[in-house]
């Protein structure tokens, strides 16, 4: 907890906004035998942590490949999202498509504009004993926090998205490393000396 709360005043002092509460329950769809021979994934997330919850669908595409992309310290990858209302998962069950798992994320998240509109989340992952059943989700792995940093670009400025968001990883670095998935790092051994030290002067500096 110290590392998380530790974490929560560096990236306040980093990024100068104040952070945003997360809760999302994301449902994770599979196409069925009737929407054709290559099956499909689509997640829905509805934003629980609103005074009206709304609803996004969102489909990941596969990561960049190539010579250029192992030269690069992050992952590039299609992301497309659409706003949808709040019968969107009755119809996707209505088109055929089926639910593959369910997980609550919650946690808080910042975000902010430095060299890339940046989003940095940090969250537990939660299940739910009975079926969309949000409000008795327990935690998957207690104790154990994921930390996300995206940023939006285009095929014309990924180079320059890339080196903001290598650049600010670099600022978290007394705490933890980050790496492109399936490629963990964890916590750095020195964290515990890092996260004292912030907690104890009460803040960060913003760079």
């Amino acid at each position: 907890m110290q590392h998380v709360e530790a974490l929560e005043v560096l990236l306040q002092g980093l990024s100068g906004v104040p952070k945003e509460r997360v809760r999302v329950h994301e449902l994770c769809l599979k196409s069925g035998p009737n929407l054709g021979v290559v099956s499909s994934e689509v997640r829905l997330l509805c934003d629980l942590a609103q005074p009206t919850p709304s609803w996004t669908i969102r489909h990941v595409g596969g990561s960049m490949r190539g010579a250029g992309a192992e030269q690069i310290s992050i992952l590039v990858r299609t992301i497309v999202e659409s706003k949808a209302s709040n019968n969107v998962l009755r119809y996707f069950y209505t088109i055929g498509y089926k639910l593959d798992h369910e997980i609550l994320k919650v946690g808080f998240a910042f975000r902010f504009q430095r060299g890339a509109q940046f989003t940095v989340t940090v969250t537990s992952a939660n299940k739910m004993p009975k079926l969309h059943a949000t409000d008795e989700a327990v935690q998957v792995t207690p104790g154990i926090q994921l930390v996300e940093i995206t940023a939006p670009c285009a095929a014309n400025n990924y180079t320059d998205v890339v080196s903001a968001v290598t650049s600010f990883c670099e600022f978290l670095a007394p705490l933890l490393h980050l790496s492109k998935p399936g490629n963990s790092t964890g916590i750095v051994p020195t964290a515990g000396a890092a996260a004292a030290s912030l907690m104890s002067s009460g803040g960060a500096k913003t760079m």
